[in-house]
């Protein structure tokens, strides 16, 4: 069952001067229920840019957004607060995604505020933290009395208490140490067994979206390139851009990492064709000149290539 649709999702900001960011162009992928999709790329691809669209912060330029079957991209004012119980977002930074006046308990407990849930408030809200691993007088903390990695799991459980269909966590644990990114990652596993939520999980960490995801999505400059089931993608990519990416991980041997070469283009005015046919060393007149689409080469494995890795 799809829980989360996206289809031709456009993000495009003004950037003065009559020129537009062309931050997210027309990508489409769905999530299924229980299922944890990766989205991975460079920093400044647009996933950050879809992770708000998808909870119309601010509202797409154009696409849809449907959860549950459910499409927010045609709703405003209550409407669209209570269709946004049902998709929550984890923000990068933990401590300043807190209201630092505000006491843990209201934290966690504002959106049961927003979705007008008035009974058991206290309950749930007491439930959500000992799930997420804060001990009962947390409720009385302040932010900044917590370290960064209890400030996530509060992030946490202000996300599950309302008990959404999908959570998009947006590069949920880059800010943490990666002791703390370790227990946050098994935190997120936990939390989606025993809530029953799908996850969009963003991050530029291939490592770490490789462990936590069930399918990856990779992004390059406001495109979607290749889409297919996690190990599968790590094990044969079919995208230059996604087997660069993974030539990039450092092993555990050691030794130089075959990474990319060049800068990412300007959002203000990419490429024509293929995106990636400025970096990439496969590219022909034909990257230029006409834009792949998104092709199933093999079972559940997608790729937008004229020229795929074999």
């Amino acid at each position: 069952m799809t829980v989360l649709s996206v289809e031709e999702l456009v993000v495009e900001f003004h950037a003065g001067r009559g020129q537009r960011v062309h931050a997210v162009s027309g990508i489409s992928f769905t999530v299924g229920e229980g299922e944890t999709l990766g989205l991975v790329g460079e920093s400044g691809c647009g996933k950050t840019s879809v992770a708000r669209a998808i909870v119309q912060l601010p509202p797409p330029t154009s696409g849809t957004v449907r959860v549950a079957g459910r499409d927010l991209t045609g709703l405003d004012g209550r409407a669209l607060r209570d269709a946004r119980r049902d998709v929550q977002l984890v923000f990068q930074d933990p401590i300043s995604s807190l209201n630092p006046r505000r006491r843990v308990f209201d934290l966690v407990a504002e959106p049961l505020a927003i979705a007008r849930v008035r009974d058991g408030r206290r309950h749930r809200v007491g439930a959500a933290l000992e799930a997420v691993g804060l001990p009962p007088e947390a409720a009385d903390a302040r932010p900044h009395q917590l370290s960064g990695g209890q400030c996530q799991r509060v992030s946490i459980a202000r996300a599950l208490v309302v008990e959404p269909k999908v959570v998009i966590c947006d590069e949920p644990v880059s800010s943490l140490d990666v002791s703390v990114q370790a227990q946050i990652l098994n935190l997120l596993e936990d939390m989606k067994d025993r809530y029953g939520v799908s996850l969009l999980f963003i991050s530029h960490d291939l490592a770490v979206v490789k462990n936590i995801s069930d399918r990856v999505a990779v992004m390059y400059l406001g495109k979607l390139c290749e889409v297919a089931p996690a190990e599968e993608l790590y094990r044969s990519p079919l995208h230059p851009y996604t087997a660069a990416l993974i030539a990039s991980i450092p092993s555990a041997e050691g030794g130089p990492s075959r990474g990319l070469t060049g800068e990412l283009p300007s959002p203000l005015s990419p490429p024509s064709g293929c995106r990636f046919r400025t970096r990439c060393p496969f590219a022909q007149a034909r990257c230029a000149a006409e834009e792949p689409a998104m092709t199933e080469l093999q079972p559940g494995h997608f790729v937008a290539c004229h020229f795929p890795v074999r």
